[in-house]
């Protein structure tokens, strides 16, 4: 199963990178796109929480990575009482495996 590595600048600058284990992320963001931040928040999870959902079908278990990776765009996103968040890259990864990024969290 393709994953894909995204990169997204938050209303301050801030640059961090997450990681999806299924190509369905591209269901709900969209490369270069830019959205408000509950919006933001919103999409990525149903994104994640559909990719989790397609790992399990596979596999037999969910996706860990595609939680970790929403609890610490809610926890980022925390900082900010609003503004917009942009999708700046997304790339698919390859075999579903963490490819790098999670220190940016």
């Amino acid at each position: 199963m393709p994953a894909v590595n995204f990169k997204v600048r938050w209303p301050d600058g801030q640059e961090t990178s997450g990681y999806s284990p299924s190509t369905i992320i591209y269901d709900h963001l969209d490369n270069d796109g830019e959205y408000a931040l509950s919006d933001f928040l919103q999409r990525a999870e149903r994104a994640l929480d559909a990719a989790s959902e397609r790992v399990k079908e596979v596999k037999g278990f969910y996706c860990s990575s595609a939680m970790d990776t929403l609890a610490s765009l809610k926890y980022q996103g925390e900082r900010y009482p609003d503004g917009w968040v942009k999708v700046l890259d997304m790339q698919i990864a390859g075999t579903g495996r963490v490819t790098g990024g999670w220190s940016s969290f």
